[in-house]
């Protein structure tokens, strides 16, 4: 059985309904993506301590574009390459935005600014030792 594991850990929770984590202040609510530690980044507040926290699975299409180019070493790509679709959306809750590519299939032909989309999880490359390797998407909701 093929172990699978997320590209990047703590970014993401997979399951049935995977969701984004991200990162809150404690003492002035300002949340980041992807998460991180230490000082908060909203220049009004002094507090040194971000908590990790859940953040909404779904969102509306702030931006999107087609990338026809294999990013660099050391970014994981499928192989062979294929064009896939970014979308930069606007989580629900929060107000923040969140790029991410678009789930397979879809192309930003598809895609619409304001278009209601959700998180979802693929499997974005194997590996010789029997590893999946997940990255988080954009799914437009059905």
């Amino acid at each position: 059985m093929r172990a699978a594991v997320p590209v990047v850990d703590g970014w993401f929770t997979v399951g049935d309904e995977p969701h984004l984590i991200g990162a809150q202040c404690p003492a002035c609510s300002t949340i980041v993506f992807p998460p991180r530690e230490g000082a908060c980044p909203n220049p009004s507040c002094d507090s040194d301590e971000l908590a990790a926290t859940p953040l909404s699975r779904r969102g509306r299409v702030w931006s999107y574009t087609e990338n026809h180019y294999p990013p660099p070493p050391p970014y994981v790509t499928a192989d062979p390459f294929e064009p896939y679709a970014l979308a930069a959306v606007e989580l629900a809750d929060e107000g923040i935005v969140v790029l991410g590519q678009v789930a397979k299939g879809v192309h930003a032909a598809d895609l619409r600014v304001g278009m209601e989309m959700q998180i979802a999880i693929e499997v974005l490359s194997h590996d010789d030792d029997d590893h999946d390797s997940l990255v988080y998407v954009w799914e437009p909701v059905p």
